[in-house]
C-alpha cells in the first residue's frame, strides 16, 4: 500500500467516525428535547398492557364463575343463587337457561319474559315457541327479522291444511325462501297436500 493510500483510508475512517459522532449528539439532542414525551409513552404504554392483561384475567375468572354457576343450575335447577349469580356474570347464558327451562316446563310467561332480551337469538326463539302455542304463525312470520320465518310459515300452513283451508296454505307456502332448507318440503306439501 502507498502512502497515498494510507492517508486515504485514514480520512474516510476519520469522516466516518466524525459522521458517527455528529449522530449521536443529534440524536443527545432530540432525547434532551423530547424526554418527557418518550416516558409519558412508554408509562402509556407500560399502563395499557398492564390494563389489558388485567382485563383478560378478569374475563377469565367471570367465565370459569359462571361455568360455576351453570353446572350448579344444571344438577339443581331450583338454585336461585346460581341463577342470580349466572345472571350477574353473564346474562346472555342465564337467558338462554330460563329459555330452556321455560320450554321445559311450558312457562309461557317466562318466555314473554324473555321477549326483550339483549340475546338475540333466545329474544326471537322466545316469540317463535310463543307464536306457536297461540297460533300466531302468521303474525311471527311477517316479522322482517324473524329467524325461524321460513319454519312458522311452513308450520302454520300445515294448520291450515288441517283446518282445509287450502288456498291460505297456498299463500302461505310460496312465501317461504327459495333457498330456504325447507324447499324439499314445501315442494311436497305443494304437491301432495295442496292440489
Amino acid at each position: 500500500m502507498s502512502l497515498k493510500d494510507n492517508i486515504e483510508m485514514i480520512r474516510q475512517e476519520l469522516n466516518s467516525e466524525e459522521k458517527f459522532f455528529e449522530k449521536a449528539v443529534v440524536t443527545e439532542r432530540f432525547i434532551k428535547k423530547y424526554k418527557k414525551a418518550i416516558i409519558a409513552s412508554i408509562a402509556a404504554i407500560v399502563v395499557l398492557v398492564a390494563a389489558n392483561i388485567a382485563y383478560e384475567a378478569n374475563e377469565k375468572s367471570k367465565i370459569k364463575e359462571a361455568n360455576i354457576a351453570f353446572s350448579k343450575l344444571a344438577l339443581n335447577p331450583s338454585d336461585t343463587a346460581a341463577l342470580s349469580e349466572l345472571k350477574s356474570l353473564a346474562p346472555n347464558l342465564h337467558d338462554a337457561w330460563v329459555f330452556s327451562q321455560a320450554i321445559a316446563n311450558k312457562d309461557i310467561e317466562k318466555l314473554k319474559s324473555l321477549k326483550h332480551t339483549k340475546a338475540l337469538i333466545v329474544s326471537d326463539m322466545a316469540e317463535y315457541e310463543m307464536a306457536t302455542d297461540n297460533s300466531m304463525l302468521a303474525e311471527y312470520a311477517s316479522k322482517q327479522d324473524a329467524i325461524f320465518r321460513d319454519l312458522a310459515l311452513v308450520q302454520g300452513a300445515i294448520m291450515l291444511l288441517n283446518e282445509n283451508k287450502i288456498d291460505e296454505a297456498r299463500n302461505s307456502l310460496e312465501k317461504v325462501s327459495k333457498e330456504s332448507s325447507l324447499e324439499k318440503l314445501v315442494a311436497i306439501l305443494m304437491h301432495y297436500g295442496i292440489k
